[in-house]
């Protein structure tokens, strides 16, 4: 699956204003299994696994993974615009990663399904209790079926993966880290799911 990471910002309206913390770049978590992409495109949507009503065509993002966030919802997050970097061959699919260079530490990193992965969450679902030791379905993001995932439960350290479902054989995924003052007085699940819904609105609009 894919990952995202954000960590702290400053002035956002996703997450409050916050002091500036350590300089570093932030990293994915939570790296594909194979027990994420066993199985065939047949088989979806598996047992439990809700369907996605309406799917959206994200083909065009293996080559524009940045258009997955608009340069004002960027800012919306951030307090201020940060320039996108692309990666067409990250191993867990095309992604995009926003790291700020305000010494923050804050990044948000969104990754789409390769092409060879046409299990969508059937493949998230597949995994829980096994590769996936966190496991807890969502509401629906805008529409889309979503749930929080995880090698480890990363959450009292400020981290939470979020998978959305935005076809039956595709999904984008995108991870969220908090700063060190956030961490404990924020569910940092709720910070991914205001960020999946900016994602998912640009992606929409886009169709």
């Amino acid at each position: 699956m894919r990952r995202v990471l954000l960590l702290a910002c400053v002035g956002s309206l996703v997450l409050s204003a916050c002091s500036p913390e350590t300089s570093g770049t932030a990293s994915p978590v939570n790296t594909p299994s194979s027990a994420e992409t066993s199985g065939t495109s047949a088989d979806v949507p598996g047992p439990g696994v809700p369907e996605v009503e309406s799917p959206i065509d994200t083909a065009r993002f293996a080559s524009e993974p940045c258009s997955a966030l608009t340069d004002s919802q960027v800012t919306e997050v951030f307090g201020g615009p940060v320039t996108p970097k692309p990666d067409l061959n990250a191993p867990a699919g095309p992604t995009c990663g926003w790291d700020p260079a305000d010494g923050s530490g804050a990044s948000v990193h969104v990754i789409f399904s390769p092409p060879d992965d046409n299990l969508g969450l059937t493949g998230v679902y597949r995994a829980r209790g096994t590769n996936y030791k966190l496991f807890e379905p969502l509401a629906p993001i805008d529409g889309f079926p979503a749930v929080v995932y995880g090698t480890s439960d990363l959450r009292s350290q400020g981290v939470c993966s979020v998978a959305i479902g935005t076809s039956d054989h595709a999904t984008v995924d995108l991870t969220v880290t908090q700063t060190r003052a956030k961490v404990g007085k924020a569910d940092p699940c709720q910070a991914a799911q205001t960020v999946a819904a900016k994602v998912i609105s640009s992606l929409k609009g886009g169709n």
